[in-house]
């Protein structure tokens, strides 16, 4: 019989230990050791941050690096927990799902100990650590096919208290945009599941496509920001300028919202992010690959609002999503 998952060290010892975390063998792949940090301070909030649940985001390991390097000294309460890497055969496969079963790690969970790799994972995540969690940040990007405005994501929450509290603490990180996504695809996705624990989880899309000294600064002074707003370091809120602005908002994407190709093809991009378009503007085109003479077909926003994010140019799959266009939060 296999062994369960477990922790190498004990996340309750005063000041830094670190370890890792056991995701045991199966049939599809060995035992895996994912690395654990835990700077635990006494009482306060129990904080858990995750970084690469998709392998080909990487922003979110490395803003997890650069917490390590100064939260040891900066941490005045509470216990912060740190898993810089979620999916390791991911990201040595830079790729989105977990090469070894093929799996969206975001969509397994809470995941099964007699799963595959992938839902493995999840279940030792959810069975050892986020059990031992007040408040979950999961570190994301939208990776290297888009351009994004950073951005704090919630999907709708049924438990008003707890939809507030998440919306809250999300601001307080002064993002550009804190988005409340309406999806249907939020079957097996990590966030959902905490939510059903009761429990505050906050998912950053941290830009896309390059990513550069000034984007990573930004990233680091949002989970700062948030980690002040808890009250686990001290220090005042800073909104670090995103494209020459200083601003954030709080806005929705709802199904009517959504942007993706009829057809595949090439897509050529016809706006920016943070751009303002009108129902009916032209968002891009999407070029035939097997002929000259079909004609392109263009790509209209299905509604007002503002581009949080727009592929790049490239080849798209019919269905594939090409922008997210968001409006002001109803009231």
């Amino acid at each position: 019989m296999n062994e369960d998952p477990h922790l190498t060290f004990d996340i309750n010892t005063p000041g830094l230990s670190t370890g890792h975390l056991v995701v045991p063998a199966g049939n599809d792949f060995e035992t895996l050791a994912i690395p654990v940090v835990s700077l635990n301070k006494g009482d306060g909030p129990r904080i858990l941050i995750t970084g690469a649940n998709h392998g080909n985001e990487l922003e979110g390991p490395l803003v997890a690096r650069r917490l390590m390097a100064w939260l040891p000294e900066a941490q005045t309460c509470g216990r912060i927990v740190i898993v810089p890497v979620l999916n390791p055969p991911a990201v040595r496969g830079s790729s989105r799902n977990t090469p070894i079963d093929g799996l969206n790690l975001n969509r397994t969970f809470p995941g099964r100990p007699d799963g595959s790799i992938s839902e493995r994972i999840s279940d030792a995540l959810c069975r050892v650590l986020v059990t031992e969690a007040d408040i979950v940040f999961d570190l994301h990007s939208m990776g290297p096919p888009f351009i994004s405005v950073p951005m704090v994501i919630t999907h709708p929450i049924s438990d008003p208290d707890l939809m507030a509290k998440t919306l809250r603490l999300g601001q307080s990180m002064k993002m550009p945009i804190t988005l409340l996504w309406e999806h249907n695809e939020t079957a097996g996705m990590f966030d959902s599941w905490v939510h059903g624990q009761g429990k505050i989880f906050i998912c950053t899309e941290f830009g896309g496509g390059v990513l550069t000294l000034e984007d990573l600064n930004i990233y680091e002074a949002g989970v700062r920001n948030g980690l002040i707003n808890l009250g686990v370091i001290d220090g005042k809120p800073e909104v670090p300028p995103y494209r020459q602005q200083k601003a954030c908002q709080t806005l929705e994407t709802l199904l009517v919202d959504k942007v993706a190709s009829p057809l595949p093809g090439i897509f050529e991009p016809a706006c920016s992010v943070l751009q303002i378009v009108q129902q009916g503007d032209i968002i891009g085109k999407v070029h035939p690959v097997d002929s000259v003479s079909s004609e392109s077909l263009i790509i209209r926003s299905p509604s007002e609002g503002t581009i949080c994010t727009i592929r790049t140019g490239s080849f798209v799959a019919e269905d594939q999503d090409l922008a997210i266009i968001a409006r002001p939060v109803a009231t």
